[in-house]
């Protein structure tokens, strides 16, 4: 079996998820958010929303209207993977049967119980169909009784329902508020016409989960998509010939198995060193999105706290882990004040063992002046404890 060392594996997972190389150049956004597989979409904007701080860190040029400018241009669209994220287009072919899941899914479940029937989903169609791409404020729906603070309202419902299944798409965003619009107005009709058999859409998309990540477990291959169950990835593995059983040190130096591509040892000999720039990183980061496995690569336990109450949370509300070359060193509390042209450090904290010499400490303000700078404001201000 193929033994691949710590260093390597982290090597590995990080020039997959385009982290390797230095953050400058011209930005190809198509190939980029290609080469991640997808980009998840987040609401919370504390320096920047989720999605352009992830693409961001891959290219500094990289500036915030240009996602949606993509979106428009149907260079990308919008669904459901573990999160609500944006995919290239090329991809909807393989995305069908998510569309079926999501349907069975939602059928099954009482979340949608009080959404319009056939007959008024029909008519929210039409409305769009005739109006135009709209957004849930262009609608007005009662709620049947008393209504509770997570209620979403009918038509709110009633649209995310046709969304999920494929029937609408988001034609494009104001403000973050996403805009519907009739999915054959959106979709290329090449692409969304085009009927791939269903083995042919899970062996892609165990293949392409794969690749991004270099080596996974099944349970990993599974829920990078979360397109799949873990019995359709179990049987996949099964049939699947080709694939390499793997070695893989942990941060802590014990061994743990796992699949990689046919060329895994191409793709070892190829994968450059990190730069040793140091990157704050979104904490959505695909690196850091499954927990487990960035504290069995890194050693490094991270967790949001934006959902534990203030008490309890051991380091802040929205912290961002900090990473230098293949090491996590530490995370930080900042907030930006658009309004004020401020970005502010709240605290921050460096890992054990991990020294805050003058070089690292010139490598944190340097990021933070290039963040700064990103988010379109003046001034990094210092109010730590």
């Amino acid at each position: 079996m193929l033994r691949i060392a710590n260093r390597d594996a982290r090597r590995l997972w990080l020039h997959a998820q385009a982290l390797s190389d230095t953050p400058t150049g011209a930005l190809d956004l198509p190939a980029l958010i290609r080469r991640l597989g997808m980009v998840q979409l987040d609401t919370i904007r504390v320096v920047s929303r989720a999605h352009h701080h992830i693409l961001w860190s891959r290219n500094q040029n990289y500036r915030e209207p240009m996602l949606d400018r993509l979106l428009r241009q149907r260079g990308i669209f919008e669904h459901f993977t573990h999160d609500a994220s944006v995919l290239p287009m090329k991809f909807l072919p393989m995305w069908g049967r998510q569309f079926r899941r999501k349907r069975e899914w939602l059928d099954r479940s009482n979340w949608y119980a009080s959404m319009p029937d056939a007959a008024g989903r029909a008519a929210i169609k039409a409305r769009i169909a005739e109006e135009g791409a709209l957004s849930t404020r262009d609608f007005d729906s009662a709620f049947a009784g008393d209504r509770q603070m997570w209620q979403r309202p009918p038509h709110k419902l009633g649209l995310d329902y046709m969304w999920y299944v494929g029937e609408l798409a988001t034609c494009h965003r104001v403000n973050f508020h996403k805009y519907y619009d009739l999915a054959e107005r959106v979709f290329p009709d090449d692409l969304r016409q085009r009927e791939v058999a269903e083995d042919e859409q899970l062996d892609w998309l165990c293949r392409a989960a794969l690749a991004r990540s270099g080596f996974a477990t099944p349970g990993e291959v599974q829920r990078f998509w979360d397109a799949t169950s873990a019995k359709e990835v179990k049987a996949w593995v099964d049939t699947a010939r080709d694939l390499v059983p793997v070695s893989v040190e942990t941060a802590e130096r014990q061994w743990t198995t796992a699949l990689a591509p046919p060329d895994i040892e191409q793709r070892l000999g190829d994968a450059p060193a990190p730069t040793t720039r140091l990157r704050i990183l979104s904490p959505f980061d695909p690196v850091v999105r499954d927990r487990n496995r960035a504290l069995r690569l890194f050693g490094f336990d991270y967790r949001i706290e934006i959902f534990v109450p203030a008490a309890k949370r051991k380091w802040g509300y929205y912290v961002y882990p900090m990473l230098e070359g293949d090491r996590f060193v530490g995370r930080i509390e900042v907030k930006a004040d658009r309004a004020a042209g401020t970005l502010t450090v709240l605290n921050y904290w460096w890992e054990s063992k991990v020294k805050e010499t003058p070089a690292r400490r010139a490598k944190l303000d340097a990021e933070l002046s290039r963040m700064a700078r990103f988010v379109g404001v003046d001034d990094v201000i210092w109010s730590t404890p």
